[in-house]
């Protein structure tokens, strides 16, 4: 299994609208993909580790796939509206993770 996840840094004037990503973005990339995406999982970072400090993202994003060639078919034919769309719900500039999930 292959989980591709899209971190949105927080920082001093980020913006994000949580709400535009969930009802939106996050199914126009579900209807893209679609049945190579076999899953996605949304966090919003509320907390660092010290009580009341402020989380490293105000965002994650994850998705999941059989496999790397089945991300790459998916995606790189839609990458161009995906990205194109960040900008509607967010000024920070996305981190990309591909890894291979072990448990």
């Amino acid at each position: 299994m292959l989980k591709v996840s899209v971190l949105y840094p927080k920082g001093k004037d980020t913006k994000f609208d949580m709400s535009y990503y969930l009802d939106r973005h996050i199914p126009m990339v579900r209807q893209l993909l679609g049945s190579y995406l076999k899953g996605v999982s949304v966090e919003q970072g509320i907390s660092g580790v010290q009580p009341g400090s402020s989380p490293s993202y105000v965002a994650m994003g994850h998705l999941l796939f059989e496999s790397l060639a089945d991300f790459q078919s998916s995606f790189g034919v839609h990458a161009q509206p995906i990205v194109e769309d960040v900008p509607k719900y967010t000024n920070s500039e996305p981190i990309i993770q591909i890894s291979e999930v072990k448990l």
